[in-house]
């Protein structure tokens, strides 16, 4: 035994002890003295209803992992048990024959010994008269040694007429006569030997006619069990087990010889002839076995060592003649057919104790995943081809198509994330049959991948992202067409989070067991959905939103810049705008910077669109807005730059321009704050840069809270910019009555900036 082999022992030994250990330390509870089972039972039923159902759920949880765990238990150690089984059956075997021989050995010498001791006899009892001697010469033989010269051509004649049951009887007779006669000595020890010798030869020819005839393909049901019961009770079970298994084997290799595959015969219907004759041949054996050798170890063992090579030899015929075609060209209907109908014959086999469908599936698992991949790779390129001339465009399913039903009809897409959708179901669809080979994350995983490259094509369709997405993973080279304006670069947005957030993880639930029947487009479901799925498809949603969240990204990223920069590179927002304001008080108009009344411009037509496109779905339209809000406030709060020209740069920030600054501010928040999307993050961010600007102001030596007006003087003048930009009626002449209080505290703000001017 090698050292490796030790070592590994002595460490399965540590961990039963230590199992061990902990199993007696647990029932040391029940072994004391003092323990109350009425205690006990109410210390454990102190548990609300959700507890008790957590606990359930706990106990479920355990009893299929116990499973899992005892199952790969047996299988690890299964074909070590099988064969010192075998070996045992085969040294019993071996010492009944040993037996057998030493008996007859012992038989000869006790013969051999009496004819010894009877020739001594007469030479010492020569003294006899002749007339005892006449005597015995003359004496008439007894009924048992008559038996004995006739009994060998009895069982000749058996034999020939192969009337089995009544040679079994015969031999049986014949050994308990044998034993009688032996022990009382009623038979010459020579007529014994002849007659056990007699019995020993026609018992292995009766042996070798019930073999040669359990061989023969004629020989089926009534027939071959009754020559296989009859070689087992002739001593010879091992034999005997092993010519029925041989038999039914066979039987259905005969059967086999009239099916043979074509390249145009389908898989299907293929594997379905071929799983009935395997799986019927094996079930039979097994009831065969049953019924003549019961639930013995060593025979059960033989049974399932041979079930599981039929099993082999079945999975890489199916695999050869139907699987392999099929998942070389992306059938993945075809393969899972297949892999359905062969698990469901050898499923039935699990009642009569053979649980072959692991090794089926073990077998079947590389077809289906190269099927699987394959038909992946067919939804990307399909995809691609069709968002090379996507107009990104929304529009309702096409009529005629399994899309078209009362639950899609409430959701638009354009044309290639109408077929990515359409794929992607008919994906879950064939991969149904698939979920007892436990393929439901490699399936998510490779849909993920997916759904990640048609990402990937939607922002190479932002004009400007070319550069940002040659970094991402599977864009590869392919070709997309440009979403020019808007409402195109909106509508990719809408494809991504409609797929991500409601069609592709309510196509998946249907490779969730809790959620297969019945739950097909039924929107009163749609919580329960959600609340039953399970984590991995909970994680995998996460990542689907991630992958939309770099999209959002771009898209916010893209038309940031377009706001702040002009085509020549210049900036629409920097430090001059504030800095230089302070020389022109007399044209001085209180209103939003222009960049900011164009930021607020394109989220009202952004908010617009989005409303038409994100129906039922006005939060991600919120998001995205703030987002883009977001994205122009970040830039400006680290635009480095900016705040050195603002902090240090060789004009300081006066009291105009930091009123202006303020007022951008205000704005930012009155019309984010209007819009619903003014969340925590983008008003603290907002907040930190009018501190960073009154701090810059502050050191210059002045009191910034001295020069600017109060808050509802910006509120005023952000509510108005408001309903000036959104087309709202206005003012007399466009502009503020010279009694509105924002003229009067206007006027005196441009008065105090004057006086802090000439001091």
């Amino acid at each position: 035994m090698s050292a490796a082999a030790k070592t590994a022992r002595s460490r399965a030994a540590a961990a039963a002890e230590n199992g061990g250990a902990k199993i007696e330390e647990g029932l040391n509870l029940f072994k004391s003295d003092k323990f109350d089972a009425d205690v006990y039972v109410k210390s454990k039923c102190s548990l609300n209803e959700k507890e008790i159902r957590q606990l359930c759920s706990y106990l479920l949880d355990l009893k299929r992992a116990s499973a899992e765990e005892m199952r790969k238990s047996v299988y690890a150690n299964y074909a070590a048990f099988i064969r010192t089984s075998k070996e045992i059956s085969d040294l019993e075997g071996e010492l009944s024959s040993i037996r057998n021989l030493l008996s007859t050995q012992a038989t000869l010498i006790h013969g051999l010994a009496e004819g010894v001791h009877i020739d001594s006899l007469k030479g010492s009892e020569s003294f006899a008269s002749k007339n005892d001697l006449l005597n015995l010469e003359n004496k008439e033989p007894s009924d048992l040694e008559k038996w004995s010269v006739e009994f060998p051509d009895l069982l000749d004649v058996l034999l020939a007429e192969r009337r089995i049951d009544e040679a079994l009887t015969a031999l049986d007779e014949g050994e308990h006569l044998a034993a009688e006669a032996k022990q009382t000595k009623t038979l010459d020890p020579a007529m014994l030997i002849s007659l056990e010798n007699t019995i020993i030869d026609r018992r292995q020819k009766l042996a070798d006619q019930l073999a040669e005839a359990a061989c023969q393909p004629s020989t089926r049901g009534a027939e071959l069990r009754a020559a296989i019961s009859a070689l087992k009770k002739l001593g010879d079970g091992p034999r005997a087990h092993s010519l029925l298994l041989n038999a039914h084997y066979q039987r259905y290799q005969y059967s086999m010889q009239s099916l043979r595959p074509s390249s145009t015969s389908y898989g299907g219907a293929y594997t379905a002839a071929l799983s009935q004759l395997v799986f019927s041949a094996i079930a039979q054996a097994a009831c065969d076995s049953l019924a003549i050798f019961g639930k013995e170890t060593a025979y059960t063992s033989e049974l399932v060592m041979w079930a599981t090579r039929q099993t082999e030899a079945f999975a890489h015929l199916v695999k050869r003649h139907a699987l392999a075609s099929s998942a070389a060209a992306g059938g993945l209907r075809a393969a899972a057919e297949c892999v359905q109908i062969a698990l469901g014959h050898c499923s039935l086999l699990e009642a009569r104790g053979l649980a072959l469908c692991p090794v089926l599936i073990k077998l079947f698992r590389p077809s289906v995943e190269q099927a699987l991949d394959a038909n992946l790779k067919r939804i990307e390129e399909s995809t691609a081809a069709m968002a090379a001339a996507d107009d990104w465009v929304l529009t309702y399913p096409p009529m005629g198509t399994r899309q078209a039903s009362s639950m899609a009809l409430q959701h638009r897409l354009t044309t290639s994330a109408h077929r990515f959708n359409l794929m992607v179901q008919d994906f879950f669809e064939d991969v149904g049959p698939l979920l007892s080979m436990q393929l439901g994350g490699k399936m998510l995983e490779g849909l993920f991948q997916v759904f990640n490259s048609y990402v990937s094509m939607l922002i190479k369709a932002l004009p400007g992202s070319m550069e940002e997405e040659a970094n991402f993973e599977g864009s590869g080279n392919k070709i997309v067409r440009m979403a020019e304006n808007e409402a195109q670069q909106i509508a990719l947005l809408a494809n991504a989070s409609l797929l991500a957030d409601e069609l592709l993880p309510r196509a998946a639930m249907k490779v969730s067991p809790l959620n297969q029947a019945n739950n097909k487009d039924d929107p009163r479901r749609r919580h329960s959905d959600r609340k039953n799925r399970n984590p991995e498809q909970r994680e995998w949603k996460r990542r689907l939103v991630i992958s939309v969240d770099r999209l959002k990204d771009t898209f916010c990223r893209q038309h940031a810049l377009d706001l702040i920069f002009t085509e020549d590179g210049d900036s629409h927002l920097n430090a001059d705008m504030y800095l230089n304001m302070d020389g022109n008080v007399d044209e001085l108009e209180w209103f939003p910077s222009l960049i900011f009344q164009e930021l607020y411009a394109k989220l009202n037509r952004m908010a617009s669109i989005a409303a038409d496109m994100f129906v039922g779905r006005q939060r991600f339209a919120t998001l995205l807005l703030m987002r883009l809000t977001e994205t122009v406030i970040l830039w400006l709060s680290e635009d480095q730059s900016f705040w050195d020209d603002i902090e240090e740069g060789p004009k300081p920030l006066g009291p105009l321009g930091l009123q202006q600054f303020y007022l951008d501010m205000k704005f930012v928040i009155c019309f984010a704050s209007q819009g619903h999307y003014l969340l925590r993050n983008l008003q603290r961010v907002v907040n930190e840069i009018i501190s960073k600007a009154m701090a810059a102001f502050a050191a210059t030596g002045m009191d910034p809270n001295s020069v600017l007006p109060e808050d509802d003087w910006f509120n005023d003048i952000c509510q108005e910019a408001i309903d000036r930009l959104s087309g709202k009626p206005k003012a007399m002449n466009g502009d503020r009555e010279l009694n509105s209080p924002t003229a009067s505290v206007s006027a005196q703000s441009i008065s105090s900036v004057r006086s802090h001017s000439s001091s």
